[in-house]
């Protein structure tokens, strides 16, 4: 394993080739990233094969498990910007609004946050 800190992230590279170099890194392969992020070795091998991209827990099981490969470069990979991280504070502050709301309210809500979050596209 190299001891090098993160890896520099290529322009434009795809999650298969970002998968790759995290498996040349570390020298690990798709069975052994399933068993640490908690996936199915299937669903590695598609985001290897390029059939299928990872969802943003996804992301950030495989960041957490391989640190030299940072949420920023996986997410630019599938053409997204890296979400913030959401500190207790203000996590609190988020269900304590929520939980003010009718339950159409939160429903409406979380349509609403969902569809500004899928468009959270990297910028061109």
């Amino acid at each position: 394993m190299n001891t090098r800190g993160p890896v520099t992230p290529a322009e434009g590279e795809t999650f298969a080739q970002v998968l790759a170099a995290l498996k040349d890194e570390y020298g690990t392969n798709d069975s052994r990233i399933a068993e640490r992020i908690g996936a199915h070795v299937s669903t590695v091998n598609n985001w290897a094969h390029g059939k299928s991209q990872p969802r943003p827990a996804a992301i950030r099981a495989i960041s957490r498990e391989f640190p030299k490969f940072t949420e920023e470069r996986l997410f630019a990979a599938i053409g997204k910007r890296a979400p913030a991280p959401l500190p207790p504070d203000k996590r609190a502050a988020v269900l304590e609004v929520f939980d003010r709301l009718t339950e159409e309210q939160q429903e409406m809500l979380l349509i609403q946050a969902s569809a500004v979050a899928d468009t959270n596209e990297r910028p061109a």
